[in-house]
């Protein structure tokens, strides 16, 4: 029994399999959906278990995703944290970068540092960009320091000493001394988290992980404790931002690592099912309850950066986390989104989110607040009969008196209203698929549009309309989508170091040592770790951020190296010239030169081909429920044909305007669109473009 659970902002979901020993093809297959539970979220997890009647003795594999990480950071639900660095820096946190993305507005503020002033504390050392110690580390001061921290109450400390990355030796000290000192206190060094460099954003990382750590430790630990409580013999696996799994207690020594945990998943099985149905060039988008997140998939390849942000936006600069995550944007507009009204009588949807309690007025819950899925209930989208699966039976009353204050104000009917809500909550999905593609020199028209999550499929073929898309994809299990790819995902550990070197002969060497190095530190922590699945061996996949001489930024681009550690100095040059004239547009004749080294080690975990989809040769007027009313906005409104999308079966095709019904997702399509469905049950929508 292989399992996975994901905990979102408003749901909680998790998908089980287990494999027949004979086949190797699935012979069970379930999901469940439970209400998430903050702040004690390992509850739904262990609610979710309980729904979907699973023994946790039986499990042979439990992966976990979580967004614990990312909303103590936006919620700043952090512990107080200390920061200690090298004299002449304790301001590096407020001097942050000079980036001002609102740039006419002389009233700009740059967001405040976590860590207050009074809080960052200098010590006596020096290393330089070379990694020589000019100064060693004087740790005299730090049992005063740490006396001082605990009566400020600080219940954790960053260390981040200059040039760090190249040499840690001062800050290894500095680390040793105040774990002695404090031993109550979480520790969390810059080199333990990123070895790049750029003073300000590795001072950032640091600071965040060491804001979230006690909070993330005690919450893995209430998970692993409650589980082998319930009888799990083994020890749980945590989703990453990077796309892959890693063992809890690396974790709990990294969980900023876990900063985009729930979305690499759906990133990663998104990759994965297009593989397998030969869609390799996918947008991906994921709308929750609570947010909406989208990426791009070229020729079935995940971006992974270290140039991430939280809370970026027109105004904000946000806060650089060096640490790999999945490229992502990722906006707060989800099915819980509350529309609200400003003092200019301007209609707006999100950020703000009506989780899961109380939830969407629809819900009975004591939301008071319209949402995007009260709008799409009101407009028929979404069956009053089978609300949430049939399980809750929706408050029309509380929907209605929901609607009232924003009528009022805008002068409208609640039908206009609830257009208005759904029209603003897509163009800020689209706005975010934009940045995701036009925005990076794609054009839509060349990709396949994947959509899951529980709003994934609601809202998928109208945007897909309005970036002229040729397909949407929704998958089986949509609903729950990210939590299964976490059952297909990969161990894995990333290794970016630090060492600019030209790219040309006389550095032959130094780049195969470079390599090599970081491949057998890679061995030896999956060694340490028991990071392994059935003895699978560790593979390796080579990365090189490259730039001109001269530039400022990089490019990252697969870097040609064999198994024997052989070089191909002319295929990475011409490799990088490719990646950036497609970036940028054009080419230059100057010197190439490596910046960051970026090893990938990854175990393969089993993945098993998903289950075909039974056909039983019923024919499509027998999956027909009924038919109702449903408001298509520029499309009209028309009488739809609702069809039972469990008994729909691979070969069946059907026209707009339709609504396809699972207990947990709805697809809305349009007229004029039409629905396939391929031998594994997902939807295929195919877009018919109108011209502007």
């Amino acid at each position: 029994m292989r399992v996975a659970t994901d905990v979102g902002g408003t749901f909680t979901d998790l998908v089980y399999y287990s494999i027949e020993q004979s086949s190797g093809e699935v012979s069970v297959l379930g999901t469940a959906k439970v209400d998430t539970t903050p702040p004690d979220f390992e509850e739904g997890v262990m609610n979710s278990l309980e729904k979907a009647r699973l023994n946790p003795a039986d499990f042979e594999f439990f992966a976990h995703g979580t967004t614990v990480v990312i909303n103590a950071l936006t919620e700043r639900k952090g512990v107080k944290t200390a920061l200690l660095t090298t004299r002449g820096f304790r301001d590096v946190l407020e001097i942050a970068r000079g980036n001002r993305p609102d740039l006419f507005n002389f009233n700009f503020r740059k967001p405040k540092p976590f860590v207050e002033r009074y809080l960052r504390v200098e010590v006596e050392e020096r290393v330089n960009y070379k990694g020589e110690i000019q100064k060693a580390v004087d740790t005299s001061s730090l049992a005063d320091i740490v006396e001082n921290f605990r009566n400020e109450g600080v219940e954790a400390i960053a260390v981040c000493l200059m040039h760090a990355y190249t040499n840690p030796e001062n800050e290894i000290k500095v680390i040793e001394e105040l774990r002695r000192l404090a031993p109550e206190m979480s520790v969390i060094a810059s080199n333990e988290i990123s070895r790049e460099w750029r003073e300000y954003e590795r001072s950032n990382t640091t600071a965040l992980s060491a804001y979230i750590h006690p909070i993330a430790k005690r919450y893995l630990e209430f998970l692993e404790s409650k589980l082998a409580k319930a009888g799990y013999q083994g020890s749980p696996y945590i989703m990453q931002s990077n796309c892959g799994i890693s063992t809890v207690d690396s974790a709990k020594r990294n969980p900023i690592s876990m900063v985009e945990s729930g979305p690499a998943s759906g990133i990663y099985a998104a990759a994965h099912l297009g593989r397998i149905i030969d869609e390799k060039n996918l947008i991906v988008l994921d709308i929750g309850g609570t947010t909406a997140k989208c990426t791009l998939i070229e020729d079935g390849e995940i971006r992974i950066t270290t140039d991430y942000y939280i809370e970026k936006n027109d105004k904000c600069p946000g806060y650089p986390i060096q640490t790999p995550v999945s490229e992502i944007v990722e906006i707060g507009n989800g099915g819980g989104s509350i529309a609200w009204v400003d003092e200019g009588r301007k209609l707006h949807v999100g950020p703000q989110s009506a989780g899961a309690s109380p939830g969407p007025a629809a819900y009975g819950k004591g939301g008071t607040q319209v949402t995007t899925t009260d709008a799409n209930l009101v407009l028929g989208r979404i069956d009053k009969n089978s609300f949430v699966g049939g399980e809750v039976e929706p408050d029309m009353k509380a929907l209605e008196q929901a609607f009232q204050p924003l009528m009022k104000k805008l002068g409208m009917t609640i039908e206009e209203l609830a257009r208005g809500v759904i029209r603003i909550a897509n163009f800020n999905m689209t706005n975010a698929l934009r940045l995701v593609s036009t925005n990076k020199g794609y054009d839509p028209r060349d990709f396949s549009l994947i959509a899951f999550g529980g709003g994934g499929a609601m809202h998928a073929v109208a945007l897909a309309e309005e970036l002229k898309v040729p397909k949407v994809i929704v998958p089986v299990n949509s609903a729950v989508f990210s939590a299964w790819g976490m059952l297909l995902t990969d161990l894995r550990r990333d290794y970016v170091q630090t060492q600019p070197l030209l790219l040309d002969d006389k550095n032959v060497q130094l780049i195969k040592d470079r390599f090599q190095i970081l491949q057998s530190e890679a061995q030896e922590e999956f060694k340490q770790d028991k990071m392994e699945v059935s003895g699978a061996p560790i593979s390796f996949e080579h990365f090189a951020d490259m730039r001109y001489s001269g530039q400022e930024h990089t490019v990252k681009i697969p870097f040609p190296i064999t198994d024997a550690g052989d070089i191909d100095l002319g295929a990475a040059n011409e490799a990088f010239h490719q990646a950036h004239e497609h970036n940028f547009t054009y080419r230059l004749g100057n010197d190439v030169q490596i910046v960051n080294f970026h090893l990938v080690a990854k175990v393969l975990v089993e993945k098993p081909d998903p289950a075909r989809k039974k056909i039983t040769g019923i024919k499509i007027e027998d999956t027909i429920l009924h038919k109702r009313i449903v408001d298509y906005d520029a499309h009209g409104i028309h009488e739809a044909t609702i069809y039972d999308g469990d008994r729909l079966e691979p070969g069946m095709q059907l026209s707009g305007p339709a609504v396809i019904q699972e207990p947990s997702t709805t697809l809305v399509v349009a007229p004029g669109h039409r629905v396939s469905l391929d031998d594994f049950g997902n939807y295929h929508v195919l877009i018919s473009q109108t011209e502007d």
